[in-house]
Formats: C-alpha cells, structure tokens, sequence
C-alpha cells in the first residue's frame, strides 16, 4: 500500500472512530500514530511523539491561551461581568422583544470577557432565561435567543479559536483577533433586528416590559460594568498600539482583570483557586486536542494527502467562491456532530494547504472558519450550546422547544454568511487599517 493510501484511508478509519465517540484527542493521535508507523516506522514516530507535544506546549504564541482563559475565568468568578444583563435590559427593554435584545447585547459584553461561547450562553441562560420566562417571553425565543447569542464568544476578542487557527496556519493572531470585530457585531445586530421584527409581528411572543427608567437611572446602570470596556479597550488598544502581540496582550488582560478585581474587593482566596482551577482544566483540555491534531499534520504530510488534495482541486479549476462554499456545506455538516475545537483541528491539516495554494486570505478565512464552526454549536442534533442551555434550566423548557428558537437564528446566519463570503472586506477592514500603520 502506497504513504498516499495509507493517508486516504485514515479518513474514513478517523471520521468511524468519531462516530463511535471515541474522544477526539484519542482519535486523532491514536489513527496519526499507526499511520506513522506503518510510514515512517517505529523509532521515527517514537521521535515525532516524543519531541512534538513539547515543541507545542512550549510555544510562546500558544501562551496566549491560558492567558484568556484565565482573563475570563477571574472575570467570572469575581462577579465583574454580573451587570451586564441588568445594564443591557435598562436601556433596551422598551424595544420589542426587549428583554431577548438585551440578552443578545449583553452576551456580546460577556464574551468580550470571556472568549468561550459555552461560558456566556451558561451565564446568560442562569441570568436572562429566567427573567424572560417571568416576563411571559415563549419559551422557545427565551432559550433561542440565549444559545444563539452564546455563538458571539468566538468571534469578538478574545477569541480561543482565532488563536489556535493563527498558530496553526502561521497568521499573525493579532490581525485575526481585530478581524472578529465587525463580524462579531453584525452578527449580534442582525440577531437583535431578528428579534425585534418577530417581536413586533407577533407581539405574544414577548410581552411589553413595564420599565420605565429615567436617564439618571441608566446612567447608573453602567457604574457596575465599567471596568468591563475599559478591559476590552485595554486589550485591543495594546494590540492596535503595537505595544504589546496578541500573546503580551492576553497576560495584560489577565494581568488588569485581576487588578480591577482587587479594587472592587472581589479577588479572594476561593475565586482564584476556582480561576486557577478552570485555566488549568480548559487548557489541558485544549492542548491535548491540539496535539492530536499536530499528529494527524505530521502524518498527513508524510503520506502526501493535502498535496494530492490540492492538485486534484487545482485540476478542477476551482477558484476560491467554490472552495469556501464546498468548505461551508463540509463544516455545516461536520458541525452537527463535532465540538468546534476539534472540528477546526481536524479540518485545518486538510483544507488549509488548498487555500494557501490558491492565494486565499488567511485572515478573511479564518473569519468563516470560526463562524462556521459557531454555527456548529447550534445546530441540531449535537448544538453544544444548546444542551448548555437546557442543563441551566433542567426541565422547565424542553429541548425540542430551544431548538425550535435556534431555527430562527440559524435562519439569520444564512444571510450573515452570505455578507462575509461576498464582502471580505467586513472582516479584513479593520486589521487592515490598524495594523498596516
């Protein structure tokens, strides 16, 4: 059997053992270690195992990981982003669909904080689901709205999955993390202009909110939640400034939260050892996938995979609108049933060599990359957010029903998608002005 066999007929052995629900770290490594062996032998693919995982740990770009994670894990624990849902619902309940538009927003702020979307969608579904539910809010746009706007914590800084697609592909993370910035927020608009038109065609779906607050009154709603944009400020304004990279400003972001929280009086013993605890645990989580995935590069490599892949695309014709709308129907699929971290570490080894060989942006795909694989999380039958939702509410709103309210947004993003794939410039305006200066 030919290295390039050996390659192809991993695929199938892989996407099997996925099925089966084998972790995907073990999946990964385990197929990329058997297929090392049967080409390169045993004491090349004990050399590759034993050298690898320390080259990637040891990574002073992948630093940055641990970094955010901790940033959002203090923010978390130290109650810095506890108002941001009462701040959103003073100053927009009034609207139709009030309460469901401040959630969208709000779920915007807290992932500013905290780069995960399973994060946000826990915290706003145990703040803003209860609140709508009291309301008379349906159900189904209640639980919609909150596991949908959970998908915002991949796109808007900080971003886990920016940082590991630019290390992965070799693109400067900086550019990436300030390429999430527009799409992130059309993203959270047009879900809050969904809303609103459903709310005011059918106004049953949720019922006026009876708040009327004076402007003293919203002013001081923004006094719990001002440390929360000066944080963000700091983070992008260090990397628009130059003053520090994508991995310098994540320990700065860390760095001032724990600050801030110092001043409030909020930093104690039991939400840094709960911080520490959840860093630790997340980013062991991340790094083993990711090492895994390296594995299944190396092998891929060897066996001469994404350079038969890339050929055979080439010989097609195929320019880059085809490449991304095949890559779209692979990752809308592949969504529904992989977690988007490993879903991207698995893909990334197969399609980036074709992009990079037809002269694709890195950073513009990198934006539908990471979107798709947010879209992922809400799509039936394995939407991760929206069994996060459910596991907050327990049984007080059925999973058919918060599927049912995520259809709306899935709907949504069909006209998203269609914006960042005919417009790039969506995604690569701002890191082009900033940083080109």
């Amino acid at each position: 059997m030919s290295n390039l066999s050996i390659g192809l007929s991993a695929i199938p052995v892989l996407l099997v053992l996925l099925a089966l629900r084998v972790p995907i770290a073990l999946a990964l490594g385990g197929v990329s270690l058997v297929g090392l062996l049967l080409i390169r032998g045993p004491n090349a693919t004990l050399g590759i195992f034993g050298s690898m995982p320390m080259e990637f740990g040891g990574s002073w770009t992948l630093s940055a990981v641990p970094m955010f994670i901790l940033m959002g894990a203090i923010a978390f624990h130290t109650g810095l982003t506890k108002g941001i849902f009462d701040a959103a619902k003073v100053w927009l309940a009034r609207l139709p669909g009030g309460l469901a538009v401040a959630t969208n927003f709000a779920s915007a702020g807290f992932a500013a904080a905290s780069g995960s979307s399973l994060a946000t969608c826990a915290a706003m579904g145990r703040i803003a689901i209860p609140q709508m539910l009291r309301a008379g809010y349906d159900p189904a746009l209640a639980a919609g709205s909150v596991a949908a706007a959970g998908t915002l914590g991949a796109l808007i800084p900080p971003s886990i999955l920016f940082v590991l697609y630019g290390w992965f592909t070799e693109t400067s993370i900086s550019a990436l993390l300030l390429a999430g910035i527009l799409p992130g927020l059309l993203t959270a608009f047009i879900y809050a202009l969904l809303i609103i038109v459903r709310c005011h065609l059918k106004p049953e779906l949720a019922p006026m909110v009876d708040i009327q607050p004076t402007f003293a009154e919203k002013m001081r709603s923004l006094v719990d939640i001002w440390p929360l944009p000066l944080l963000v400020l700091g983070v992008i304004g260090s990397l628009y400034s130059g003053i520090a990279t994508a991995t310098e400003a994540a320990a700065l972001g860390a760095g001032f939260t724990a600050v801030i929280a110092v001043v409030r009086g909020a930093l104690t013993r039991k939400a840094i050892f709960d911080s520490i605890r959840e860093t630790l645990l997340s980013t062991s989580s991340i790094f083993f996938v990711a090492i895994g995935a390296l594995l299944l590069t190396r092998f891929f490599a060897f066996s001469g995979v994404p350079a038969f892949l890339a050929e055979q695309v080439s010989a097609l014709g195929a320019n880059s609108l085809m490449l991304i709308l095949g890559v779209s129907l692979m990752y809308l699929i592949l969504g529904c049933f992989l977690e988007p971290l490993g879903l991207m570490l698995l893909t990334l080894p197969v399609i980036y060599p074709i992009f990079k060989a037809q002269g694709t942006d890195l950073i513009w795909l990198g934006v539908i990359v990471v979107k798709y694989l947010e879209i992922g999380m809400i799509t039936p039958p394995v939407g991760l957010n929206v069994y996060v939702v459910k596991g907050v509410m327990g049984d007080r709103i059925p999973l058919p029903t918060i599927f049912r309210g995520v259809l709306w947004f899935l709907a949504a993003e069909v006209v998203i998608m269609a914006l960042l794939i005919g417009f790039p410039s969506i995604s690569t305006f701002i890191p082009s002005q900033l940083l080109s200066r």
